[in-house]
């Protein structure tokens, strides 16, 4: 929607903003007529997101317990109730029939004697190993870290287990576990985040852990009794800050029949733009050991805004869907919003490329988001030459899909609006590099670490032959995708006023041909 929500004391009043770019200020004002007329109440106050899942009200963190079951993708979540800031912490849910439009569900899991509930996991008992259902109405399981707060304020090293619930009712309602904890501690401060998945290989449960700077790995028959079989990453990746949400799942590499694992492991702080960041490993696992021959640091996303994302169990055709957090640790409690804080990213579809001698972990939006573009605006093909710049009015604003295709793509991106916000995107082709700068894109002064200049991105195996660039705009998340999900940059950013224009400028010492420019409205999902 074009349109913005500002506080005026102690009113709210609905501003319109109108695009005076090219001469299409009647057509822009019309579009702005109507939706004004035909917008809901229901989700549009100021920043918050159209496309992208969000609480209701109050604090959001990582994404927990991605399951499907029933024809419903649950989505639980660390939240807390009381506050737009970090808390106490329960589990949220909601539900999806198509990962797109979604259900908000009542608080799922509460805090209880052993401690909050931090991030976890959940499965399906088909077997019902567990014995908390049958194999007619199998359980729900819900695995996850109590954090006993009094325990950590004392200076007890404890102070972090890992308990579990289950429900009979496909997640509606939960009964803790009586023998909880299910895993002690035996002194790690940061003992935490586990994720279970049911091991074809050893024929039992497997459940990753993180223990401050690495892995734990543990099994069990049951998800009640559990034994530590291995551990990784003391001498591999990133160590910058605490290693956190640890996932592990195969995926067959395209075109082939070779399978490896892949290891996702978040880290606060040690991201190579700041902050919070998703590290990934590609190796293999034999059922109790994860190994890798990688030597590099390689990364989900190079935004600023992607973090504890983790993905689902139990999916069909075993998609490997993943879900981020789309925030940072280094200002997540500061950003500009006030019933809410926090989104997700758009659900993504991970799988493995190779591209010159080089396995990627490639992550896109899934087919179904594409439903849900609507009223294209089409550019067609556009020849710049040297230093040549070309200014595309935004039909669509801060609601949009931006995808072209250009070969070896030189150029500088501006998005703006009239009050001078300005998102910048610089993709360097000669030099292998991506940068975005965000310190002018609109308001950034409640954190200055949100500010940071510019962002670095690193893509020198980016192919170049033509590449597709798209760009999903919502009214507070700007997520980059190159070559269908080889490179990512996610990021927040809260403009003044929405983007009306797209400046695309050529930086090559050659003509650039930019193919099958298109601009799409994305319906909104709340209605």
């Amino acid at each position: 929607m074009v349109k913005v929500l500002q506080k005026v004391g102690s009113k709210i009043v609905l501003m319109s903003i109108v695009a005076a770019v090219f001469g299409c200020k009647q057509e822009v004002k019309t579009i702005e007529d109507q939706m004004k007329i035909d917008a809901p109440e229901y989700y549009t106050e100021s920043y918050r997101p159209q496309f992208h899942f969000t609480p209701e009200e109050k604090w959001m963190n990582d994404p927990n317990g991605l399951v499907y079951n029933n024809g419903n993708y649950h989505l639980f979540y660390q939240y807390y109730p009381d506050s737009t800031v970090w808390g106490p912490m329960h589990w949220g849910h909601a539900i999806s029939k198509d990962l797109v439009k979604w259900e908000h569900k009542p608080i799922a899991l509460y805090p209880d004697k052993h401690g909050l509930i931090f991030s976890g996991s959940a499965v399906m008992d088909t077997k019902n190993t567990s014995g908390f259902g049958t194999e007619e109405n199998p359980a729900m399981v819900a695995i996850f870290t109590y954090h006993d707060m009094e325990g950590e304020q004392a200076g007890k090293m404890d102070f972090q287990t890992q308990g579990i619930a289950y429900s009979l009712d496909d997640g509606n309602t939960w009964t803790k576990y009586e023998g909880n904890p299910v895993i002690g501690n035996d002194g790690i401060k940061d003992f935490r985040d586990p994720k279970v998945f049911w091991n074809e290989k050893e024929q039992n449960w497997t459940m990753l852990l993180v223990a401050g700077d690495h892995l734990q790995i543990w099994s069990s028959p049951n998800l009640k009794e559990w034994d530590k079989v291995s551990e990784f990453g003391k001498d591999k990746g990133a160590h910058g800050g605490v290693w956190e949400c640890p996932d592990l799942f195969p995926l067959t590499i395209e075109g082939t029949d070779e399978e490896k694992w892949v290891l996702l492991i978040s880290i606060n702080p040690g991201a190579p733009n700041g902050g919070s960041g998703t590290q990934y490993f590609i190796g293999d696992f034999d059922g109790t050991t994860f190994t890798t021959d990688q030597t590099e640091n390689k990364w989900i996303d190079l935004g600023r805004d992607n973090y504890a994302g983790v993905t689902y169990n139990h999916t069909p055709n075993n998609d490997r869907i993943f879900i981020g957090w789309m925030s940072n640790w280094d200002y997540a409690r500061d950003t500009p919003t006030e019933k809410w804080r926090s989104a997700m990213t758009v659900p993504r579809k991970l799988s493995l490329r190779k591209i010159e001698d080089e396995v990627f972990l490639i992550n896109y939006p899934i087919e179904k988001f594409s439903e849900i573009t609507d009223k294209a605006y089409t550019e067609g093909e556009m020849e710049l030459k040297q230093e040549q710049k070309k200014i595309i009015a935004l039909k669509y604003g801060n609601q949009s899909e931006i995808k072209f295709f250009v070969k070896n793509p030189m150029l500088k991106m501006y998005l703006s609006n009239e009050v001078g916000d300005s998102l910048a995107i610089d993709i360097d082709a000669n030099n292998d590099l991506v940068t975005i700068d965000r310190d002018k894109s609109g308001k950034t002064d409640f954190s200055e670490k949100f500010k940071g200049g510019a962002q670095r991105m690193d893509i020198s195996k980016l192919p170049k032959e033509n590449v597709e660039v798209r760009i999903l705009l919502d009214h507070s998340s700007m997520e980059l995708f190159l070559n269908k999900g080889q490179y990512v940059m996610t990021n927040q950013i809260f403009p003044n006023e929405f983007y009306t224009s797209l400046t695309i400028e050529n930086t090559a010492n050659e003509v650039v041909q930019i193919v099958n420019f298109k601009e799409r409205k994305v319906e909104r999902i709340w209605d």
